[in-house]
């Protein structure tokens, strides 16, 4: 049985749920770096990206119950892996203590032009 989690300040930009929660587990989409108050992507700097990315995914995992510390695995997508540094220097702001197993991978491309992509798995 799962129960789907939409965030109602953030419209989704295809068919997808924010998140499932099946099992006390919550499984986010891929969150790319959109806007709450515009609704626009943002394709700037790959750090400001990453911020707002990571506060999208805060908003989900609230709207689940939980919040990042009940991460235990997120997957980074980047169209350019030669800005990992500049993502890990952001992302490592969030997840200061015990910090979630990740994978990071290069992609050809990601939704709306964007430069980074974050999904995640948290346990309730």
């Amino acid at each position: 049985m799962k129960k789907v989690i939409n965030v109602s300040t953030a419209k989704a930009i295809g068919c997808y749920s924010h998140a499932v929660e099946s099992g006390g587990f919550i499984f986010t989409t891929g969150i790319v770096p959109i806007d709450p108050v515009t609704g626009e992507i943002f394709n700037g700097d790959v750090r400001v990206q990453t911020e707002l990315i990571i506060k999208n995914l805060e908003t989900v995992l609230k709207q689940a119950g939980c919040s990042l510390k009940n991460v235990l695995k997120t997957t980074v997508f980047m169209t350019d892996l030669t800005q990992f540094a500049e993502m890990n220097a952001v992302y490592s702001t969030f997840f200061k203590d015990n910090p979630p197993a990740r994978t990071t991978v290069q992609v050809a491309g990601l939704a709306k032009g964007s430069s980074v992509e974050i999904e995640a798995i948290a346990k309730k």
